[in-house]
């Protein structure tokens, strides 16, 4: 009986010791990738900033974004990443079996940099999450981690240098596990992915770069009536995040079909964009446009057309071969439609910005839970009530429709425990 018992205990130890060793490797892969990957987001985020900032002292130099467009494409091309899938491949190495190359990750941090310094109408969360999902690829074959610790490795690194960036690790970690197959959480990342994201997140503030956090103007008490707007408005953004996939998309096909050549492609795309700026009058649509999303959060001002020439001038670029990301132009699309709905309904236009941004960056991602961290983190917890009503909306207000093509749909938003391309009718766009 005490031979049993030892035997028993035996075994309990060694399944203790095996968890107790799962948990430490998760815990190193979460530190080695907020360190990293979290450095080099501190790093781009620094040079973006600066960029900005000299952009914004010399605006003559936008009149330089043709030559830049050139040097990019010629980047790519050197590189042999001139069919380069961007976002797209660092998903499917999550769900499948791609790689990223380590030398995403030079290009796009240069490419990104280049593109804000001229002025293009682009994000800068593409160029993050090729980032850090480039360098967690990369660390996980020098340390020849198999195949599951390698997808691990590229959430993490995804999960810091997004938070490096935006401050926000909240919505940085659970955006790295659940972006790449909605309906599905790869809870095993979820421990790394949190560790890198905050320990990434605390490196800025060594270089005296504030985490983003906007203070919402007006925030009125939660009533029937307050309910019933902000739903209208999810509806309203979850309509605006198809449109914003559409155009992303289209333009992209519209630009390659009619111009074959990528060099002509870009610089001609350069072109228009700076005559449609020169004649609107405004600096407003250069670069990322934060100071737009915070003018209408928190002064509740916003022009009526911001939306749209934002998302025409960012898929443009975009879809000429510009570097960057979609994300923080859908956060300045729904920042600014928010603002105008909120003038017309008669609610507060800076609870409405901030309202429409989390609903619109759902829309386009499909991802309801990080949108409503990332909601809490910019805009503080008094907008919870608003932020989940209108996620919740959004999400099953934009169908199928995504900015990742990449982006697996594993269960229908609609028939519970059914896809979205089972007899359920639903169809993946």
């Amino acid at each position: 009986m005490k031979n049993e018992n030892k035997g028993i205990l035996a075994v309990k130890t060694k399944k203790f010791g095996i968890y107790a060793l799962s948990v430490l490797k998760l815990i190193f892969i979460g530190l080695l990738s907020g360190f990293f990957a979290g450095a080099a987001g501190t790093l781009f985020s620094f040079c973006l900033s600066h960029a900005t900032a000299f952009r914004d002292g010399h605006i003559w130099i936008v009149y330089g974004l043709p030559l830049g467009g050139l040097a990019i494409a010629g980047l790519y091309k050197i590189f042999k990443l001139d069919n380069d899938k961007g976002t797209n491949l660092v998903l499917t190495s999550i769900t499948g079996k791609d790689k990223v190359p380590f030398r995403m990750a030079p290009l796009i941090f240069v490419s990104t940099i280049l593109t804000h310094f001229l002025g293009g109408s682009v994000g800068r969360e593409g160029a993050a999450l090729q980032l850090g999902g480039s360098l967690g690829n990369t660390a996980a074959s020098i340390l020849k981690m198999d195949e599951k610790d390698r997808k691990i490795f590229i959430m993490s690194g995804m999960s810091a240098a997004f938070a490096a960036l935006f401050g926000t690790p909240m919505a940085a970690a659970f955006f790295a596990i659940e972006v790449a197959a909605v309906g599905t959480l790869y809870i095993s990342a979820l421990l790394p992915s949190v560790v890198a994201g905050v320990v990434a997140s605390r490196l800025p503030l060594l270089l005296g770069i504030e985490a983003e956090k906007f203070a919402v103007a007006g925030i009125p008490s939660m009533d029937a009536v307050n309910a019933l707007k902000t739903a209208g408005l999810a509806v309203l953004c979850g309509l605006l995040s198809i449109l914003f996939c559409a155009v992303m998309k289209y333009m992209k096909k519209f630009l390659e079909h009619f111009i074959k050549n990528p060099y002509v492609r870009i610089a001609a795309a350069a072109v228009v964009f700076i005559g449609i700026t020169a004649a609107l009058g405004t600096t407003d649509f250069y670069g990322a446009g934060m100071d737009v999303i915070e003018r209408a959060v928190t002064d509740g001002k916003a022009v009526p057309y911001a939306f749209i020439i934002k998302l025409i001038l960012t898929a443009l670029l975009l879809g000429a071969g510009f570097k960057g990301g979609e994300i923080v132009p859908s956060l300045y699309v729904g920042a600014t439609f928010g603002c105008i709905f909120g003038q017309i309904a008669g609610m507060s236009p800076g609870l409405c910005a901030a309202v429409g941004m989390a609903a619109v960056f759902c829309g386009v991602t499909n991802c309801p839970v990080a949108s409503i961290f990332i909601g809490f983190e910019l805009f503080g917890f008094e907008c919870a009530p608003y932020i989940l009503i209108a996620v919740a909306i959004s999400f099953v207000s934009s169908g199928y429709y995504s900015l990742y093509s990449a982006q697996e749909m594993k269960y229908s938003k609609y028939k519970f425990g059914l896809r979205p391309d089972s007899s359920s009718g639903y169809e993946r766009r």
